[in-house]
């Protein structure tokens, strides 16, 4: 309808998985590849398109870094209002975090929200071996996806630069971009060893009970 405001998003599954020992966005979790739990969920929170990046079914190729391969998603999303970036290596992502970026999304007047949970650990900044400096940790967050971006400003931030970035937040910071935060998922976990499968496994399995 008139004045609504269209949802995309883009699900990242092209890295190499060097910590995992593999590619692992074809994994299988509750009998779906990783991929495809994430696109499920965006879907349900309404999200459309999604666009996968990565060597899978109706897939955009994917690029030399986790940047690239985002921009060559955004191609592919330029009908929107904002775009959902998300990690394929996050398939516990809930609808309900999903639908809490998105409504945050629909009232800001920042360029981004990103999800992010509370740091537990105390954090130390190291020039080598040297401490040389302890954070105060309770103003640091530690950032999830999916990350919620107006779809021109991040197109613009992958345009201002080739720097690499460890997320899409960072690129919009950079050419002054506005970024705000909602409260993350600590079920939301990233599988990066393989270790982390069994309590993916665990949360989706306690969804469907």
């Amino acid at each position: 309808m008139d004045g609504e405001i269209r949802f995309a998003a883009v699900v990242v599954a092209a890295g190499r998985g060097a910590r995992f020992g593999s590619p692992k966005h074809d994994v299988d979790i509750e009998g779906l590849p990783m991929w495809e739990h994430s696109v499920h969920t965006l879907r349900a929170a309404g999200a459309d398109p999604v666009v996968v990046v990565g060597d899978v079914p109706g897939g955009v190729e994917g690029g030399e870094r986790r940047r690239d391969s985002v921009a060559n998603g955004l191609e592919h999303v330029t009908e929107s209002d904002w775009v959902l970036i998300h990690d394929a290596a996050r398939p516990a992502v809930s609808p309900d975090l999903v639908r809490r970026i998105m409504d945050t999304a629909r009232s800001t007047t920042a360029d981004g929200i990103v999800p992010g949970i509370a740091v537990t650990d105390t954090i130390k900044r190291v020039d080598g071996v040297r401490v040389v400096e302890t954070p105060d940790r309770s103003s640091l967050r530690a950032v999830q996806t999916p990350q919620a971006f107006r779809t021109s400003v991040l197109a613009r931030a992958h345009a201002a630069d080739d720097a690499d970035a460890t997320d899409d937040a960072a690129l919009v910071e950079r050419i002054g971009g506005t970024v705000e935060i909602v409260e993350g998922d600590p079920d939301n976990i990233k599988v990066t060893y393989r270790e982390d499968l069994d309590q993916v496994r665990r949360v989706i399995e306690g969804r469907r009970s």
